[in-house]
């Protein structure tokens, strides 16, 4: 017979410990300082090499605190209107552009101005004035008392209204509907604004479009930037300051396209580790006035809590340059011209 086969406790499998998520970032590109950013910065700075300090900054030059602490530092006196720059001195006006009465109250104080705005504002600037000499009423979307709207509207008051997101289409009135232009702040949501323009035809179907887009090309590379890195990231980060509206458009976008959780922060020091729980992909990106020096801050506090490994996301490559503005390029010549 054969014997029974004999039985014993089963040994219970071992089983390896699940391996914790790989932690990573997710490096927006392109990001950070656009050109006409650029070109305002280092218009300050080389107006205080050109003409010594104190250098006069009509509003912030940028919309970035880091910039304007260190401009600070290096002699720029940053004021709110030009009444108060003292007669005869240096004024800088920022990127977000002026209206053409603060030129004309620079020149009654006999100040010497450096016009640091975006060449792409002094574009909606000069549509702005066009459409007005047409006896168009202009329709410019835009954030209220943003200083790049205040601008815009000053070279044509009578003519402007502003439209602050779709919401505002069914308030607007206009004298003649067959005779109706559309403009906008350089800065905003260009999903955004597309539906207010949509929204803004359905009622005025002859509405006239700008000569070309005028959200600008850093804004749009950069939402479509985070777009890309959105999709993938449960938190994504963004470096910018809260008067900043490119950099506060880029966490609505980064909730609007897939992240559960966006932060606007100023530097590193205002990060949180409990933004972290749970969270394996991080993206970081930077508004368009912000220096590469406060990502970098971001990308080492991240680090040192495990996510270690950067993956930048490519979206567009950037080249534009913008030239100083003339009236400074001028008198940088001169002087190096007596030093010589």
């Amino acid at each position: 017979m054969t014997p029974a086969p004999t039985t014993s406790a089963a040994t219970p499998a071992t089983s390896e410990p699940t391996p914790a998520p790989a932690r990573r970032v997710l490096l927006a590109a392109p990001r950070g300082y656009c050109a006409g950013v650029d070109r305002a910065v280092i218009t300050v700075e080389k107006a205080l090499e050109t003409y010594g300090a104190p250098v006069y900054v009509r509003k912030q030059i940028v919309h970035n605190k880091h910039v304007v602490d260190t401009l600070q530092e290096r002699g720029a006196v940053f004021v709110e209107e030009t009444e108060e720059v003292p007669l005869g001195a240096t004024v800088v006006f920022s990127a977000h552009g002026v209206a053409p009465v603060v030129h004309e109250e620079a020149g009654r104080r006999q100040l010497r101005t450096i016009d640091a705005t975006c060449p792409l504002v002094t574009k909606v600037h000069a549509e702005a004035r066009r459409f007005a000499s047409d006896d168009y009423d202009i329709l410019l979307i835009g954030h209220e008392g943003h200083e790049e709207v205040v601008g815009t509207t000053g070279e044509a008051p009578e003519h402007v209204h502003l439209i602050d997101g779709p919401d505002d289409v069914d308030n607007v009135a206009v004298r003649d509907p067959e005779k109706v232009a559309w403009l906008s702040q350089t800065t905003l949501s260009v999903d955004e604004t597309l539906e207010t323009v949509r929204r803004l035809r359905l009622k005025f179907p002859s509405l006239l479009d700008p000569p070309s887009d005028d959200i600008c090309y850093a804004t749009q590379n950069r939402q479509v930037a985070v777009k890309e890195i959105a999709r993938e990231a449960e938190l994504v980060i963004v470096v910018g300051s809260i008067n900043s509206s490119n950099s506060v458009r880029l966490v609505e976008v980064a909730l609007e396209y897939g992240a559960r959780d966006s932060r606007l922060v100023d530097r590193a020091t205002e990060l949180d580790e409990a933004w972290l729980e749970g969270v394996t992909t991080v993206g970081v990106t930077s508004g368009a006035s912000v220096p590469e020096i406060l990502v970098r801050g971001v990308l080492d506090w991240l680090a040192e809590r495990g996510y270690g490994e950067v993956q930048e996301v490519v979206s567009a490559e950037e080249s534009l340059l913008f030239a100083l503005p003339q009236e400074l390029r001028r008198d940088m010549k001169a002087k190096a011209a007596t030093t010589s």
